[in-house]
Parts: structure tokens; sequence; C-alpha cells
């Protein structure tokens, strides 16, 4: 059966007040390789009106680039919903696979904006990189500063100690790394000797980190103002030097050789300080950006292992690898000061 009918069947179970529930103009989002993402528009009989709302559906595919809990990425959005993290508001989650053969959540769909990273080396956006770089940064600091009790994430995420943090997330992600490498990657592993030789000083803080926080993963205007932080799927409690690390990542900076894209790299960590009241110590945040290029290199690896696998045939799957990981190794080597 397609897909409309079955997702206007399950939504029926969640609005029991509306009648005939009609999904419209499904479409598949390009990217999004550890959810499918859709776009749809939900129309609905209720109060003897035909309302309607455009509406987003994120499902698991049969093989993600990375292994991800939906119920820790739909609670992040949730928890910072009404915040100064912008957010979509969540409307439901589907734990079980019975209704649309994986599991998934419906949210709302933030509409009328730009996400490509390539649409802001041109007119109209180019002009207003600096306040969108300010936007970002500022934005990243409010994640930062959030007490992550306060919020209900505590009891949604699992805890980990201050000095610990950054050997939970160099394990895990080295674990990706011998899990799913189908070559060797000296430049990483030279680089995962190092992080463990050299490790940072406890967090100032255990907050909690988006995870893929970067440009791409917000929703701009060509005013400079984002409207929502989206792909909070490797959200956790951590610190938020890798966060912040992740967003000084060099391929995020797509050739323009400035942090993001955005700002000149002192400029972004000046104005996360400022507005977290968090320290960036440089030797501190060097591991971590020299950590978050052994993340991005697993993620690719792991990326083209579910696709050599046969586990997910879908081109995003394939090509990040193909055009990352030479780029992540020269980051590496960058970040080492051997580039």
């Amino acid at each position: 059966m397609a897909l409309e009918p079955r997702l206007a069947a399950y939504i029926a179970t969640r609005m029991p007040h509306a009648s005939d529930i009609v999904v419209e103009d499904l479409s598949r989002i390009s990217g999004g390789a550890s959810r499918e993402t859709y776009r749809f528009r939900l129309t609905w009989a209720q109060d003897g009106a035909r309302q309607d709302r455009k509406l987003i559906l994120r499902r698991d595919p049969p093989a993600s680039l990375i292994d991800t809990e939906r119920r820790i990425e739909f609670e992040a959005y949730r928890a910072f919903r009404g915040s100064a993290v912008p957010v979509p508001e969540m409307l439901w989650l589907e734990e079980e696979s019975e209704a649309l053969d994986h599991p998934f959540f419906i949210a709302e769909e933030i509409a009328g904006f730009q996400a490509s990273p390539q649409m802001l080396f041109g007119p109209p956006y180019v002009a207003i990189l600096p306040k969108l770089g300010e936007r970002k940064w500022t934005i990243l600091a409010e994640i930062a500063k959030a007490d992550p009790a306060a919020i209900g994430l505590a009891d949604v995420m699992p805890g980990v100690a201050a000095d610990a943090c950054w050997d939970r997330e160099l394990s895990y992600w080295e674990g990706v790394l011998d899990d799913d490498e189908s070559q060797p990657l000296p430049i990483i592993r030279a680089a995962i000797r190092w992080l463990r030789a050299n490790p940072p000083p406890p967090a100032q803080k255990v907050g909690v980190v988006h995870g893929d926080y970067r440009t791409g993963n917000f929703l701009y205007d060509d005013a400079g103002a984002i409207h929502g932080i989206l792909d909070w799927e490797m959200a956790h409690l951590g610190d938020p030097l890798e966060d912040l690390g992740w967003s000084l990542n060099p391929v995020w900076s797509f050739g323009t050789g400035i942090a993001g894209g955005l700002l000149p790299r002192a400029e972004a960590i000046a104005i996360w300080e400022r507005a977290s009241g968090l320290k960036a110590d440089p030797a501190a945040l060097h591991w971590w950006e020299l950590f978050n290029c052994v993340k991005g290199q697993a993620i690719w690896v792991s990326s083209a292992r579910a696709w050599l696998d046969g586990g997910n045939r879908e081109p995003i799957m394939v090509y990040p690898p193909w055009a990352l990981q030479n780029a992540q190794d020269r980051a590496a080597l960058k970040v080492m000061g051997r580039l």
C-alpha cells in the first residue's frame, strides 16, 4: 500500500476529534542519511471547518549512516521548544514498526526558509554572512547554557561524568571505525593515538551536545535570522566544547577557509564564549577539534559500510564518503599542524 493512506490512517489514531483526514503532496526531501525525511500537507475536518497543516515525517531507513535513538532526537527537539533555540514543534513519536514499516516521528514543517550551504555564497545571502554567523554561534551558546535536568533531558539521555566525556565519545567513534573501515586510515589512527595520549581537562559542565551543529543543519533567511535548528539525531550529554569543535571542523568551511563558511574562527569562538559564559580553553578546544575529525571520518566510513553491505543503496549513503573522506583526512592534518 502507498505511504499516504497508511500515514493518514496512523494520524487518525492520534486525532480522534478529526475526520476525513487526508495526506497530500508527500515528497521525499533529499539528504537525511540517518532518517528518511518527507514533507506533506495534512488536511482534515474538525468543528465544522476544513483545516490543513504542513508537516514533516522522519522515518528510520533500512540501514542508517549512523545508529541513533529516535526518542532522544524527538525529546531534544521538544525540550528546546519555546526557548532561545528555535526548533520545530514535535507532534507524535512512534517507536514500533507496524504503521509505516519502521519507527518514525511527525513534526511541523518550518516552511519558507533555506538550509543549503551552497546558497549562502551568492546573492542575496552572501551579504548577511556575518550576521548569520553571529546568530549561529549565539544559538549554539544557548544550547551549551541549558540545564539538562531543567529541560527534562537528564532523564532521557545517558549521563556522563565531567572527566569521562572525552573517553566515552572517542571510544564510541573508534569502535565505529574498528567495525566499519574497509581500508587502512593511517592519519585518523594517528589522531586517535594522540588524543588518547593527551586527554583534555574535565568538562566545565556536562551539558546538552547537539552532535551535528554545522552550517547546513539550520534554516535561515535573507536577513540573517535563523528559524530552526535541525538534525538532533546525535544529541547527547557531554562537553559543550564538542559542539563548538564540530562547528569549526574545516570540512564545514566549504572551501572558504573560515568557520562554517561564515566567520573567522576567532570571531566564532568569541561569540560563543560571550553568549555561553563558558571558556574555550585553546588546548581543550584543540583536542575536541581533532576528535571531531575522527568522528567525521567514522561517520563517512560507517555510511560507506552500509552501502557496501547492501543494507542501504541510497546515493546519500555513498556520496559523503566519496566526497569527504579525503577532505576529512586533510582536515585532521590541518588541525594537527601537519598541513
